[in-house]
């Protein structure tokens, strides 16, 4: 715990000096517990066996998560078929990772720019009723306004508060992308992210999982405001998945 909990801190320590008014490694507040394995697609990416980011399966043996999740070299691990990660009688799957394959536009904190990864796994995972993938867009198509979505993770549930051991979702609305950038101003690349607000949202402790819009998933989960989670001020962004499409399509390709 002390590994995952030291970089942190430090990044707390680091925000309130950066002019940039974000905050990586968001979760869900005001959110209600997910009716176990009703989102049969997400997994819990974990670092020393603690949960770090939210991802979720687009094949058997791909995960998508945000490019932020992995900032060093360190070493990462998957759990799919997951609900309550402090559950050890559940027949959860952990994984390995074989490769970590960002966007090649990807910048980190500050700017967040291409914040999108692939994970290939170590070996395919059996999909069965507790463990499925979840289709992402096959064309470039920008939501509406006012289209009705929801997000899920394992992160925090108040501000400054502790992470939830079981998988909690909230349902938020699209917001404009005029209006998003209105918000964010040059944090905000309208061509590659999408914003949206609810009166439940985001937190610390869960990048990565995913914006789902119908039953495709839309987004990745990317940056919200740094001093208050679900801030009505600052809706919270997420890296827009069909924008990256040739490229996700070369990398899963490249490994078939």
């Amino acid at each position: 715990m002390i590994m995952i909990i030291l970089p942190l801190l430090l990044l707390d320590s680091l925000l309130p000096h950066l002019s940039f008014s974000a905050s990586v490694n968001v979760g869900i507040v005001n959110g209600t517990e997910a009716r176990p394995h009703s989102r049969p697609y997400m997994v819990s990416i974990q670092q020393f066996g603690s949960h770090k980011c939210g991802g979720f399966l687009i094949s058997d043996q791909f995960v998508m998560t945000a490019a932020h999740c992995r900032e060093g070299a360190e070493t990462l691990t998957v759990v799919a078929g997951a609900h309550d990660l402090l559950d050890k009688k559940k027949k959860s799957v952990r994984v390995g990772v074989r490769s970590y394959v960002k966007h090649p536009s990807y910048k980190p904190f500050p700017e967040l720019q291409g914040d999108i990864m692939i994970l290939k796994l170590d070996k395919t995972v059996t999909l069965n009723k507790e463990i499925k993938t979840i289709p992402i867009p096959t064309t470039p198509e920008e939501l509406k306004e006012g289209t009705s979505c929801s997000v899920a993770g394992w992160g925090r549930l108040t501000t400054n508060g502790a992470a939830s051991p079981k998988l909690i979702e909230a349902n938020v609305k699209m917001m404009s992308k005029t209006g998003c950038a209105r918000r964010w101003g040059r944090s905000y690349v309208a061509s590659e992210m999408i914003c949206v607000y609810g009166h439940g949202g985001s937190c610390g402790g869960d990048s990565g999982g995913p914006l789902v819009c119908g039953n495709t998933a839309a987004g990745v989960t990317s940056f919200g405001g740094k001093d208050k989670c679900n801030d009505p001020n600052l809706p919270e962004v997420y890296t827009e998945i069909s924008a990256f499409l040739p490229w996700i399509h070369n990398v899963t390709n490249s490994y078939c």
